[in-house]
């Protein structure tokens, strides 16, 4: 994910569509070797991770549990080198008879200077929704949905 800060408004957008793109893609290795530098560290819920290894080897038992997942980010806040961003996604849950969940959550993601991020913290809560319910079909274009407060 290039792109390296002092970040503006439009090159602060770019990175998070860069980082929902490459995560849609569901391949652990290159996630973690085009997003993170070799040290960096995550918080993600309760987990506390460090190094592309880990992220790589978090990432595969995440997608072995997380069937289907689509993913939407969306710019929060940002300064130089810091990015905020608001999530959600979708996903069938393998480790519970394959029901549809939706996770909302928030990151906080700080860059080293070559763009890759150095460290992330995410929280998140997932939710259990009707197959109706879903906002990310097949074939729709995640960032034309409207995810606004009616649907709360």
């Amino acid at each position: 994910m290039s792109l390296p800060p002092p970040f503006t408004a439009e090159t602060a957008h770019a990175k998070v569509k860069k980082a929902q793109d490459l995560w849609n893609t569901q391949d652990p290795k290159t996630i973690a070797v085009k997003g993170y530098t070799p040290d960096s560290i995550w918080r993600n819920r309760g987990s506390f991770l460090s190094g592309t290894a880990s992220i790589e080897e978090f990432l595969t038992k995440k997608w072995e549990k997380e069937k289907s997942y689509v993913l939407r980010k969306e710019l929060f806040a940002f300064t130089d080198n810091k990015i905020a961003v608001q999530f959600w996604y979708e996903y069938q849950d393998s480790h519970d008879g394959m029901k549809w969940k939706r996770c909302y959550g928030l990151e906080d993601w700080t860059f080293a200077d070559d763009g890759k991020m150095r460290k992330r913290q995410m929280s998140g809560n997932d939710v259990e929704i009707q197959e109706s319910e879903r906002w990310f079909r097949d074939g729709v274009d995640v960032n034309a949905v409207d995810i606004g407060e009616a649907h709360w």
